[in-house]
Protein backbone atom coordinates (compact mmCIF):
# COMPACT_ATOMS: atom_id res chain seq x y z
CA UNK A 1 0.00 0.00 0.00
CA UNK A 2 1.06 3.51 -0.32
CA UNK A 3 1.94 5.85 2.57
CA UNK A 4 -1.69 8.10 2.10
CA UNK A 5 -3.69 4.55 0.45
CA UNK A 6 -6.66 5.87 3.24
CA UNK A 7 -7.09 9.48 2.55
CA UNK A 8 -9.65 11.34 0.77
CA UNK A 9 -9.01 14.71 -0.71
CA UNK A 10 -11.47 16.98 -2.11
CA UNK A 11 -9.42 19.06 -4.58
CA UNK A 12 -10.91 22.37 -5.39
CA UNK A 13 -7.70 23.85 -6.78
CA UNK A 14 -6.65 25.26 -10.19
CA UNK A 15 -3.83 26.01 -12.34
CA UNK A 16 -0.29 25.35 -10.60
CA UNK A 17 0.15 25.67 -6.40
CA UNK A 18 -3.08 23.92 -5.39
CA UNK A 19 -3.01 21.35 -8.49
CA UNK A 20 0.82 20.33 -7.38
CA UNK A 21 0.14 20.32 -3.63
CA UNK A 22 -2.30 17.56 -4.96
CA UNK A 23 -0.50 15.73 -6.64
CA UNK A 24 1.89 15.18 -4.71
CA UNK A 25 -0.39 13.98 -2.72
CA UNK A 26 -2.12 11.66 -5.12
CA UNK A 27 1.26 10.30 -5.70
CA UNK A 28 1.67 8.98 -2.38
CA UNK A 29 -1.64 7.13 -2.41
CA UNK A 30 -4.68 9.77 -1.76
CA UNK A 31 -7.94 9.51 -3.01
CA UNK A 32 -7.84 13.04 -4.99
CA UNK A 33 -11.29 13.90 -6.85
CA UNK A 34 -10.42 17.30 -8.36
CA UNK A 35 -13.92 19.38 -8.70
CA UNK A 36 -13.75 21.55 -11.82
CA UNK A 37 -15.91 24.36 -13.28
CA UNK A 38 -17.76 23.53 -16.50
CA UNK A 39 -15.17 24.89 -18.92
CA UNK A 40 -11.92 22.36 -16.76
CA UNK A 41 -9.16 23.97 -14.84
CA UNK A 42 -7.73 26.87 -17.05
CA UNK A 43 -4.40 24.84 -17.49
CA UNK A 44 -6.77 22.48 -19.90
CA UNK A 45 -6.48 25.24 -22.39
CA UNK A 46 -2.88 26.59 -21.91
CA UNK A 47 0.10 25.35 -23.75
CA UNK A 48 2.55 23.35 -24.71
CA UNK A 49 -0.30 20.70 -26.10
CA UNK A 50 0.61 17.07 -26.33
CA UNK A 51 -0.12 15.44 -29.71
CA UNK A 52 -3.44 14.19 -28.36
CA UNK A 53 -4.34 17.92 -27.95
CA UNK A 54 -4.23 17.55 -23.97
CA UNK A 55 -2.09 20.13 -22.18
CA UNK A 56 1.22 18.93 -21.35
CA UNK A 57 0.81 21.45 -18.25
CA UNK A 58 -2.42 19.91 -16.65
CA UNK A 59 -1.27 16.69 -16.89
CA UNK A 60 1.86 17.24 -15.48
CA UNK A 61 -0.16 18.56 -12.23
CA UNK A 62 -3.04 16.57 -12.13
CA UNK A 63 -1.72 13.63 -12.29
CA UNK A 64 -3.30 10.44 -10.63
CA UNK A 65 -6.45 12.54 -9.48
CA UNK A 66 -10.52 11.83 -10.37
CA UNK A 67 -12.50 14.43 -12.16
CA UNK A 68 -15.89 15.42 -12.09
CA UNK A 69 -17.58 19.21 -12.69
CA UNK A 70 -19.37 20.54 -10.84
CA UNK A 71 -20.71 24.31 -11.20
CA UNK A 72 -20.67 25.53 -7.48
CA UNK A 73 -23.32 28.11 -8.55
CA UNK A 74 -25.81 25.52 -8.96
CA UNK A 75 -27.77 24.56 -6.52
CA UNK A 76 -27.51 20.80 -6.86
CA UNK A 77 -23.78 20.72 -7.71
CA UNK A 78 -23.36 22.50 -4.58
CA UNK A 79 -25.23 20.52 -2.56
CA UNK A 80 -23.14 17.80 -4.28
CA UNK A 81 -19.98 19.16 -3.61
CA UNK A 82 -21.18 19.30 0.58
CA UNK A 83 -22.09 15.42 0.56
CA UNK A 84 -18.39 15.14 -0.74
CA UNK A 85 -16.28 16.79 1.68
CA UNK A 86 -18.66 15.59 4.63
CA UNK A 87 -16.81 11.98 3.64
CA UNK A 88 -13.58 14.01 2.55
CA UNK A 89 -10.24 13.71 4.95
CA UNK A 90 -8.57 16.80 3.26
CA UNK A 91 -9.95 20.07 1.47
CA UNK A 92 -7.72 22.05 -0.74
CA UNK A 93 -8.34 25.47 -2.22
CA UNK A 94 -7.18 28.22 -3.83
CA UNK A 95 -9.37 30.70 -4.58
CA UNK A 96 -8.91 34.21 -3.90
CA UNK A 97 -9.23 35.08 -0.08
CA UNK A 98 -13.50 35.00 0.87
CA UNK A 99 -14.86 33.41 -2.55
CA UNK A 100 -14.75 29.90 -1.50
CA UNK A 101 -17.16 31.40 1.52
CA UNK A 102 -19.45 32.73 -0.88
CA UNK A 103 -19.58 30.09 -3.11
CA UNK A 104 -20.72 27.92 -0.18
CA UNK A 105 -17.39 25.77 0.19
CA UNK A 106 -15.73 27.60 2.88
CA UNK A 107 -14.09 26.39 6.05
CA UNK A 108 -16.79 27.04 8.34
CA UNK A 109 -19.50 25.61 6.23
CA UNK A 110 -17.66 22.86 5.10
CA UNK A 111 -16.20 22.38 9.28
CA UNK A 112 -19.43 21.96 10.62
CA UNK A 113 -20.25 19.18 8.16
CA UNK A 114 -17.20 17.57 9.09
CA UNK A 115 -15.16 18.64 12.04
CA UNK A 116 -12.80 16.44 11.54
CA UNK A 117 -11.78 17.94 7.64
CA UNK A 118 -8.08 19.45 7.10
CA UNK A 119 -9.22 22.56 4.75
CA UNK A 120 -6.23 24.28 3.18
CA UNK A 121 -6.51 27.55 1.41
CA UNK A 122 -3.54 28.29 -0.38
CA UNK A 123 -2.97 32.23 -1.51
CA UNK A 124 -0.68 34.96 -2.65
CA UNK A 125 -0.70 36.77 0.62
CA UNK A 126 -2.71 34.95 3.30
CA UNK A 127 -6.50 34.79 4.25
CA UNK A 128 -6.39 37.76 6.53
CA UNK A 129 -4.17 41.27 6.16
CA UNK A 130 -3.99 44.54 4.34
CA UNK A 131 -3.01 42.38 1.37
CA UNK A 132 -5.57 39.73 1.25
CA UNK A 133 -7.19 40.65 -1.92
CA UNK A 134 -4.38 41.81 -3.67
CA UNK A 135 -4.13 39.47 -6.92
CA UNK A 136 -1.23 37.11 -6.97
CA UNK A 137 0.56 35.59 -10.11
CA UNK A 138 3.90 33.42 -9.83
CA UNK A 139 6.46 36.68 -10.85
CA UNK A 140 4.17 39.10 -8.94
CA UNK A 141 5.41 36.94 -5.21
CA UNK A 142 8.50 36.12 -6.49
CA UNK A 143 9.04 40.42 -7.31
CA UNK A 144 7.47 40.93 -3.53
CA UNK A 145 9.19 38.12 -1.77
CA UNK A 146 12.88 39.31 -2.52
CA UNK A 147 14.17 36.31 -4.89
CA UNK A 148 14.78 38.04 -7.97
CA UNK A 149 16.78 41.17 -5.72
CA UNK A 150 19.17 38.55 -5.17
CA UNK A 151 19.16 37.10 -8.61
CA UNK A 152 21.31 37.55 -11.79
CA UNK A 153 24.11 39.44 -12.52
CA UNK A 154 25.48 42.10 -10.16
CA UNK A 155 25.37 45.17 -12.41
CA UNK A 156 22.16 43.63 -14.25
CA UNK A 157 18.66 43.73 -13.33
CA UNK A 158 16.83 41.35 -10.66
CA UNK A 159 16.30 38.08 -12.60
CA UNK A 160 13.08 35.66 -12.26
CA UNK A 161 14.08 32.53 -11.44
CA UNK A 162 13.14 30.10 -14.42
CA UNK A 163 10.63 28.15 -13.10
CA UNK A 164 7.18 29.39 -11.40
CA UNK A 165 8.80 28.76 -7.63
CA UNK A 166 6.22 30.91 -5.60
CA UNK A 167 3.36 28.22 -6.61
CA UNK A 168 5.80 25.26 -6.73
CA UNK A 169 6.72 26.10 -2.93
CA UNK A 170 3.68 26.96 -1.96
CA UNK A 171 2.23 23.68 -3.02
CA UNK A 172 5.01 21.90 -1.86
CA UNK A 173 4.87 23.36 1.91
CA UNK A 174 0.65 22.62 1.66
CA UNK A 175 1.19 19.08 1.22
CA UNK A 176 3.45 19.36 3.90
CA UNK A 177 1.30 20.80 6.59
CA UNK A 178 -1.46 18.61 5.34
CA UNK A 179 0.73 15.69 6.60
CA UNK A 180 1.35 17.45 9.56
CA UNK A 181 -1.80 18.56 10.50
CA UNK A 182 -3.62 14.43 9.76
CA UNK A 183 -1.21 13.18 12.25
CA UNK A 184 -2.77 15.36 15.04
CA UNK A 185 -6.01 15.20 14.29
CA UNK A 186 -4.69 11.37 14.58
CA UNK A 187 -4.41 12.70 18.64
CA UNK A 188 -6.96 15.06 19.06
CA UNK A 189 -10.00 13.46 16.40
CA UNK A 190 -9.99 17.24 15.33
CA UNK A 191 -9.33 18.96 11.79
CA UNK A 192 -8.32 22.72 11.28
CA UNK A 193 -8.04 25.36 9.06
CA UNK A 194 -4.41 25.30 7.08
CA UNK A 195 -3.34 29.05 5.75
CA UNK A 196 -0.71 28.47 3.20
CA UNK A 197 0.47 32.16 1.78
CA UNK A 198 2.96 32.14 -1.06
CA UNK A 199 4.57 35.00 -0.16
CA UNK A 200 5.49 33.63 3.16
CA UNK A 201 6.48 30.49 1.89
CA UNK A 202 8.56 31.98 -0.59
CA UNK A 203 10.28 33.63 2.42
CA UNK A 204 10.46 30.36 4.30
CA UNK A 205 12.29 29.31 0.91
CA UNK A 206 15.20 31.66 1.42
CA UNK A 207 17.32 30.86 4.65
CA UNK A 208 20.79 32.05 3.30
CA UNK A 209 19.00 34.91 2.43
CA UNK A 210 17.52 35.67 5.66
CA UNK A 211 20.39 34.86 7.72
CA UNK A 212 22.71 37.36 5.82
CA UNK A 213 19.65 40.24 6.58
CA UNK A 214 19.43 39.59 9.84
CA UNK A 215 22.91 39.19 10.64
CA UNK A 216 23.92 42.81 8.79
CA UNK A 217 20.53 44.33 8.56
CA UNK A 218 21.71 44.64 4.95
CA UNK A 219 19.38 43.34 2.03
CA UNK A 220 21.79 40.77 0.40
CA UNK A 221 22.69 41.65 -3.37
CA UNK A 222 22.98 39.76 -6.41
CA UNK A 223 26.42 37.94 -6.83
CA UNK A 224 25.85 36.50 -10.24
CA UNK A 225 26.85 32.46 -10.60
CA UNK A 226 28.72 32.07 -7.27
CA UNK A 227 28.30 31.62 -3.49
CA UNK A 228 27.19 34.54 -1.94
CA UNK A 229 29.59 33.88 1.03
CA UNK A 230 31.78 30.99 -0.13
CA UNK A 231 34.39 30.18 -2.40
CA UNK A 232 35.27 28.98 -4.83
CA UNK A 233 31.87 28.30 -4.90
CA UNK A 234 30.12 29.31 -8.60
CA UNK A 235 29.83 28.83 -12.04
CA UNK A 236 33.64 28.72 -14.16
CA UNK A 237 34.65 29.45 -17.79
CA UNK A 238 35.73 26.13 -19.65
CA UNK A 239 37.01 25.93 -23.72
CA UNK A 240 33.54 25.08 -24.31
CA UNK A 241 31.41 26.57 -21.78
CA UNK A 242 30.66 26.71 -17.95
CA UNK A 243 31.13 24.39 -15.35
CA UNK A 244 29.95 24.72 -11.37
CA UNK A 245 32.59 23.92 -8.32
CA UNK A 246 31.50 23.86 -4.94
CA UNK A 247 34.44 24.15 -1.99
CA UNK A 248 33.47 25.04 1.09
CA UNK A 249 36.18 23.82 3.65
CA UNK A 250 40.03 23.61 3.76
CA UNK A 251 39.89 20.17 2.84
CA UNK A 252 38.70 20.67 -0.11
CA UNK A 253 40.20 23.97 -1.26
CA UNK A 254 43.64 21.67 -0.85
CA UNK A 255 42.49 18.97 -3.06
CA UNK A 256 41.31 22.03 -5.99
CA UNK A 257 44.55 23.54 -6.04
CA UNK A 258 46.30 19.86 -6.40
CA UNK A 259 44.06 19.32 -9.60
CA UNK A 260 45.11 22.73 -11.00
CA UNK A 261 48.68 22.10 -10.20
CA UNK A 262 49.00 25.22 -7.94
CA UNK A 263 49.57 23.70 -4.38
CA UNK A 264 50.88 26.45 -2.22
CA UNK A 265 46.92 28.30 -3.20
CA UNK A 266 45.87 27.18 0.26
CA UNK A 267 49.09 28.43 2.15
CA UNK A 268 48.41 32.04 0.38
CA UNK A 269 47.62 35.00 3.14
CA UNK A 270 44.82 35.75 0.18
CA UNK A 271 43.37 32.33 0.62
CA UNK A 272 43.95 30.64 3.86
CA UNK A 273 40.26 30.63 4.67
CA UNK A 274 36.92 30.88 3.50
CA UNK A 275 35.89 34.24 4.04
CA UNK A 276 39.87 35.48 2.43
CA UNK A 277 38.82 33.50 -0.60
CA UNK A 278 35.37 34.90 -0.43
CA UNK A 279 37.07 38.40 -0.50
CA UNK A 280 40.03 37.66 -2.89
CA UNK A 281 37.50 35.55 -5.48
CA UNK A 282 38.74 37.17 -8.56
CA UNK A 283 42.36 36.45 -7.99
CA UNK A 284 41.16 32.84 -6.78
CA UNK A 285 39.33 32.79 -9.48
CA UNK A 286 41.93 33.67 -12.26
CA UNK A 287 43.91 30.83 -11.29
CA UNK A 288 41.17 28.10 -11.46
CA UNK A 289 40.23 29.35 -15.10
CA UNK A 290 43.86 29.60 -15.84
CA UNK A 291 43.84 25.94 -15.52
CA UNK A 292 39.99 25.30 -16.57
CA UNK A 293 40.32 27.41 -19.94
CA UNK A 294 42.36 24.63 -21.44
CA UNK A 295 40.35 22.09 -21.04
CA UNK A 296 36.42 20.61 -22.13
CA UNK A 297 34.01 21.59 -18.99
CA UNK A 298 33.97 17.77 -19.05
CA UNK A 299 37.37 16.89 -18.53
CA UNK A 300 37.77 19.99 -15.97
CA UNK A 301 34.18 18.58 -14.16
CA UNK A 302 35.70 14.73 -14.60
CA UNK A 303 39.62 15.60 -13.23
CA UNK A 304 37.96 17.51 -10.05
CA UNK A 305 35.48 14.51 -9.14
CA UNK A 306 38.56 12.12 -9.24
CA UNK A 307 40.00 14.08 -6.75
CA UNK A 308 36.39 14.44 -4.62
CA UNK A 309 35.87 17.68 -5.44
CA UNK A 310 32.27 18.59 -6.06
CA UNK A 311 32.12 19.94 -9.73
CA UNK A 312 28.99 19.44 -12.36
CA UNK A 313 28.71 20.87 -15.79
CA UNK A 314 25.55 22.95 -16.64
CA UNK A 315 22.66 20.92 -17.89
CA UNK A 316 19.94 21.66 -19.88
CA UNK A 317 16.41 20.07 -19.03
CA UNK A 318 16.51 17.66 -21.52
CA UNK A 319 20.26 16.49 -19.94
CA UNK A 320 18.96 16.85 -16.80
CA UNK A 321 16.12 14.18 -17.00
CA UNK A 322 17.74 11.79 -19.24
CA UNK A 323 20.71 12.04 -16.51
CA UNK A 324 18.21 10.34 -13.90
CA UNK A 325 16.06 7.98 -16.41
CA UNK A 326 12.87 10.52 -16.29
CA UNK A 327 11.04 9.82 -19.80
CA UNK A 328 8.02 11.73 -18.58
CA UNK A 329 7.17 14.43 -15.89
CA UNK A 330 8.87 14.13 -12.32
CA UNK A 331 6.10 12.72 -9.51
CA UNK A 332 7.21 13.22 -6.13
CA UNK A 333 11.00 12.56 -5.76
CA UNK A 334 10.98 9.98 -2.62
CA UNK A 335 11.03 6.60 -2.61
CA UNK A 336 9.37 4.32 0.06
CA UNK A 337 11.01 0.74 1.14
CA UNK A 338 7.62 -0.36 2.59
CA UNK A 339 5.38 1.14 -0.21
CA UNK A 340 4.96 0.29 -4.27
CA UNK A 341 6.73 2.55 -6.22
CA UNK A 342 3.85 2.23 -9.11
CA UNK A 343 4.30 4.61 -12.27
CA UNK A 344 2.39 7.64 -12.30
CA UNK A 345 -1.50 7.06 -13.05
CA UNK A 346 -2.42 10.13 -16.07
CA UNK A 347 -4.02 13.37 -15.05
CA UNK A 348 -8.09 12.95 -15.70
CA UNK A 349 -9.83 13.87 -18.69
CA UNK A 350 -12.64 16.53 -17.67
CA UNK A 351 -15.57 14.64 -15.76
CA UNK A 352 -14.06 11.09 -16.69
CA UNK A 353 -14.95 9.85 -13.51
CA UNK A 354 -18.21 12.39 -12.80
CA UNK A 355 -21.04 9.70 -13.13
CA UNK A 356 -19.42 7.31 -10.70
CA UNK A 357 -18.66 10.40 -8.21
CA UNK A 358 -21.97 11.73 -8.26
CA UNK A 359 -23.39 8.33 -8.45
CA UNK A 360 -21.24 7.29 -5.07
CA UNK A 361 -22.20 11.01 -3.58
CA UNK A 362 -26.34 10.22 -3.73
CA UNK A 363 -26.30 6.41 -3.30
CA UNK A 364 -23.90 6.49 0.19
CA UNK A 365 -23.50 10.34 1.71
Amino acid sequence: MKPLYNIKILDFTRVLSGPYCTALLADIGADVIKVEPPQGDDYRHIGPFLKDGSSSLFATVNRGKRSVVLDLNNDADRNLALKLAADADVVVENFRPGVATKLGIGYEALSKLNPKLIYTSISGFGQTGPMAQRPAYDIIVQAMSGIMSVTGEPDGPPTLIGESVADVVSGLYASWAIMAALNQRHVTGLGQHLDVSMLSSMLALQPLVSARLFASGKAPKRVGNRHPISAPFGAFKSLDGMFMVAVLNDKLMKALAAVINEPSIPSDPLFATDELRFQNEGALRAHIENWSGQRSANEAVELLLAAGVPAAEVLDAKQANALVGNTEPQGQPVKFSAAVNAPLAPAPKLDEHGTSIREFAWKTL
